[in-house]
């Protein structure tokens, strides 16, 4: 940052705590990751400065013979990795690519199932205060209440009595396998489109530890960060031309403008990246992390949501033995350098705001090498915080063992 701090000291400053704060910090919020030199360079290069309105062979401007090959290649990259023929890799962001499915696919105030938000779903599956839940009429599904887990014969039921026009599946806190074959015969028996939101477990469908969505739904969205370890930014796939064709349309010009030929780079070096021995390998102990964070936690005497997990994350019930509220909580790690986020449970008698628990992940930390025994370690040291919230020389002790662990695996920036 040599030219920076020359000529924006203040930003240049900020910008190194946040480096600092990354290095010491242990980062378990399950949507976050490290994205590797590769796609930092390729995201901070200079094709952030072309515009290129349209697509490959179409745009509305001059020059972009190269950026059409950066982002045909991001497309190849990612139908092949995710065994799809139609991809759009233009949408900023996951939230604008479900806009940009839904826009695709349905009509205003058409009727959509969806997973509801205090049960893992996610703000763009029909929250009354989002654009899902203010363009089309969204009517939420639950988890059982004794297993947590999605309830697949109430989903049929619901499905015949409100004849909905789309099934969402996907979520942003759900530990376990959805069952895309299942939904995708209570679509076929209701006359329903199926969409999958996969934003959370792209990266364990990439390396085959999880079901592609793909080979089911009528239409897949997801963004390129969390698992799939890329930069910031959002993807949408599907096998159907006449759908594809409508997704070209609503994106651009639909809701975007030029897109951001930089961050196209940086997916194509994710996509790239993603489609490794070394990146299965990678997911692969991500998700033997989670399992091993889960179970020494649950050993601690605190309720894990589900009873445990299958992919990258799991909900901690923090009411269970701690008796603190998830935003006490959080507030708590965060005081002794452990950064995870509140999280409704399901069926929470706790505003969203509030909430009885946090939501942890592993893929941040398994990026800079944890192990099962680091994350054994870092469930201890989560249970002694939580059980001594007002010991200031317990949490200089915990600060202390955080410090020992991000040192032991440093980031590469």
């Amino acid at each position: 940052m040599k030219q920076l701090l020359h000529s924006d000291p203040e930003i240049a400053q900020l910008i190194q705590s946040e480096i600092d704060r990354q290095q010491d910090h242990l980062e378990l919020i399950a949507s976050e990751n490290f994205v590797s030199l590769s796609v930092l360079e390729a995201d901070g290069s200079v094709l952030t400065n072309k515009y290129a309105e349209g697509y490959p062979g179409k745009r509305y401007y001059g020059g972009c013979v190269h950026v059409d090959g950066v982002e045909t290649l991001a497309k190849e990259r990612l139908k092949a990795l995710f065994d799809v023929k139609y991809v759009n890799v233009q949408p900023h962001s996951g939230s604008t690519a479900n806009m940009g499915a839904y826009r695709a696919i349905l009509e205003p105030k058409d009727k959509v199932l969806g997973l509801a938000l205090d049960q893992g779903g996610h703000l763009t599956h029909g929250h009354p205060l989002n654009f899902s839940g203010i363009d089309y009429e969204f009517h939420p599904y639950f988890v059982d209440k004794e297993t947590e887990q999605i309830d697949y014969v109430a989903i049929r039921l619901q499905a015949l009595e409100i004849r909905p026009k789309l099934i969402v599946a996907g979520a942003s806190a759900y530990s376990r396998i959805i069952d895309f074959a299942k939904i995708r015969e209570i679509c076929d028996l209701t006359g329903a489109l199926f969409m999958v939101d996969m934003a959370h477990i792209a990266g364990l469908v990439a390396a085959q530890l999880h079901p592609n969505p793909c080979h089911w739904a009528d239409i897949v969205t997801s963004t390129t960060h969390k698992t799939l370890r890329g930069p910031r930014g959002g993807i949408i796939m599907t096998n159907d031309e006449a759908i594809a064709k409508n997704v070209d349309r609503v994106i651009f010009p639909g809701i975007q403008g030029g897109p951001l030929m930089h961050i196209i780079a940086a997916k194509a070096v994710a996509f790239h990246e993603a489609s490794t021995e070394d990146f299965r390998n990678y997911q692969k102990q991500v998700v033997a992390n989670a399992r091993a964070f889960a179970e020494r936690l649950i050993e601690h005497g605190y309720h894990v949501v589900s009873g445990g997990t299958d992919n990258h994350l799991f909900l901690l019930d923090c009411m269970s033995k701690a008796h603190l509220t998830g935003k006490k909580a959080e507030q708590l790690l965060d005081s002794v350098h452990i950064t995870c986020n509140k999280n409704t449970i399901p069926y929470d008698t706790q505003k969203p705001f509030i909430a009885s628990g946090i939501r942890l992940g592993t893929p941040a930390m398994t990026t800079r090498g944890f192990k099962e025994a680091d994350f054994v370690w870092v469930a201890d040291l989560i249970d002694r915080c939580l059980s001594h919230p007002d010991d200031a020389d317990v949490h200089e002790q915990i600060k202390n063992h955080v410090l020992e662990l991000t040192k032991k695996h440093p980031l590469p920036y």
